[in-house]
């Protein structure tokens, strides 16, 4: 089967005095979710799935109305600040040279719900179960770039503390996964579709 990782698209920033900031997509990542939906609605793709914040399940909805599949909620592939009150996209904290910014690439973890290793558990767990259900199949999870972080860790055999790559905004990441255990990496931040 073939397990197909898609960021969500570019949010708008949001910072909020109570409650989690779960910000929804901005025009452009709109526009993204839109090209995406017409460069994966041309796969034989069996299922969608989401992370149950707002800008992954819009990030899903132009594939599933080409698709005319239905959007299923994973809450175990929610991003692991799922609760934070603010969402600044990385590329303005890192032009800024912000202080979150630098504590991210120093390996810090900032979490409300999960330390790193139940966020780890969560992810890894709850994709293995989408395996499980689809063998021979391939489907479209949409989540967050610390969600795909951590499973290809999973999926390469390696221990991170936050993230070892940068997934582009709407950028595809390919495991195909075999009923025997074997994962195998087909591609890594795919994001032909926004040219």
């Amino acid at each position: 089967m073939e397990l197909i990782l898609v960021r969500h698209g570019l949010p708008v920033r949001r910072e909020v005095v109570e409650g989690p900031a779960d910000p929804e997509l901005s025009v452009e990542g709109h526009d993204q979710s839109a090209r995406l939906a017409n460069y994966l609605a041309t796969e034989s793709i069996a299922a969608i799935y989401s992370s149950p914040m707002k800008r992954a399940f819009q990030t899903a909805e132009p594939l599933a109305k080409k698709t005319g599949l239905p959007i299923s909620i994973v809450d175990d592939v929610a991003e692991y600040d799922r609760l934070s009150n603010e969402y600044i996209p990385i590329e303005e904290l890192r032009a800024a040279n912000d202080e979150r910014w630098l504590k991210l690439v120093a390996g810090g973890w900032q979490s409300d719900s999960d330390t790193l290793e139940s966020f780890r558990h969560r992810v890894v767990s709850s994709l293995e179960q989408l395996i499980r259900q689809h063998a021979s199949q391939h489907i479209v999870v949409t989540c967050h770039g610390g969600v795909i972080n951590q499973y290809i860790a999973h999926v390469l055999g390696i221990a991170t503390e936050r993230g070892f790559f940068y997934p582009q905004y709407t950028s595809i990441h390919r495991v195909v996964a075999a009923q025997n255990g074997l994962r195998s990496i087909a591609s890594l931040n795919e994001i032909a579709h926004l040219r």
